[in-house]
């Protein structure tokens, strides 16, 4: 389907694309892969808003990519952890800026030991998912205003590991496992996706998720060194099973190439609820440990469910 593949960089996904006159909001955009996503559209002319908790490191990382690119940089204060903090963030942004064409849910953690947000949800499913679930239908009037809209979620292949529990999604009744914990949110991330596009393809936005590809970041900066061997265990023991070496990582720019592709390729125009990985759209497939998406990520059902309990959980509903 697509040109490229594993090993293309964002610049080179972006290289024909004129990007001026569009603006992208970022979320976890001083650092890692949206740092890279936020640099390659800049590069490209796009007007940039990049969002985080931390004021100064979000600051620094503007100068630094207006005085790199020439592109107008604004920012975002938004703190997922914290729903009061989103929804200061959601009100912000609808004073400050006039609309918003590719909405890059970006943020992350990953694989932290067991802790609660601000409003006492599990850390990983209240920020990975809870978070920019409230941010994006705060945002929608925004994203509604924009040209050819698209709302990209950043899951993981991680999401092989575990469904949603939908009966304890805050390990309250279960003990807590950082993996499965991680696995449910980024199995959230691509229901959220999935949702999204049931309720707002209609108006021409159109949401997708996708997997960047194994990459070194700050995203795996709660993992001992235990955690990693165990990781990096598994991940060639799936390889020799399936009777091939292990992929080596993605660098920084490799891992933004799918971020960029998904929110600007002209092959998924008017296609949405999608899960992508190495510049290409998934096959569902539950059985192959190097790839696909998992039928429970994709199903219709289950995304109104998440959805339906993601409101009960934050409070507010949203209807389109």
């Amino acid at each position: 389907m697509s040109e490229f593949g594993f090993e293309s960089t964002a610049d080179e996904v972006l290289a024909d694309k004129d990007l001026k006159g569009r603006t992208a909001l970022i979320t976890g955009g001083y650092s890692g892969l949206g740092q890279e996503t936020a640099r390659a559209m800049a590069a490209r002319g796009a007007h940039i808003i990049l969002s985080g908790r931390d004021a100064t490191k979000l600051s620094a990382a503007a100068d630094e990519l207006a005085t790199a690119t020439g592109a107008k940089v604004d920012t975002l204060v938004c703190n997922l952890a914290s729903l009061d903090s989103v929804r200061k963030a959601g009100k912000e942004a609808s004073e400050r800026f006039e609309k918003i064409d590719l909405l890059i849910n970006n943020a992350g953690v990953m694989a932290c030991d067991e802790a609660k947000t601000d409003d006492g949800f599990e850390m990983q499913f209240g920020t990975n998912h809870l978070g920019h679930f409230l941010l994006t239908n705060l945002l929608m009037p925004l994203v509604e205003k924009g040209e050819r809209p698209r709302i990209v979620n950043l899951s993981s292949r991680g999401h092989h590991i575990a469904p949603v529990d939908f009966d304890d999604p805050n390990f309250e009744n279960r003990a807590y496992d950082k993996w499965v914990s991680y696995g449910q949110s980024k199995t959230a991330n691509v229901l959220f996706a999935v949702g999204l596009e049931e309720r707002l393809a209609g108006k021409g936005i159109h949401a997708y998720a996708l997997h960047p590809g194994g990459i070194h970041t700050n995203l795996g900066r709660h993992m001992s060194e235990e955690d990693v061997a165990n990781l990096m265990a598994r991940i060639r023991k799936a390889a020799e099973e399936r009777g091939e070496e292990p992929q080596p990582f993605k660098t920084i720019p490799q891992g933004a190439a799918t971020t960029c592709w998904v929110a600007t390729t002209d092959e998924l125009e008017g296609a949405g609820g999608l899960y992508c990985e190495d510049c290409h759209v998934a096959n569902e497939d539950n059985e192959d440990t190097g790839g696909g998406v998992r039928s429970y990520a994709i199903d219709k059902d289950k995304a109104d469910r998440l959805w339906t309990m993601s409101e009960e959980m934050v409070g507010q509903s949203f209807a389109y």
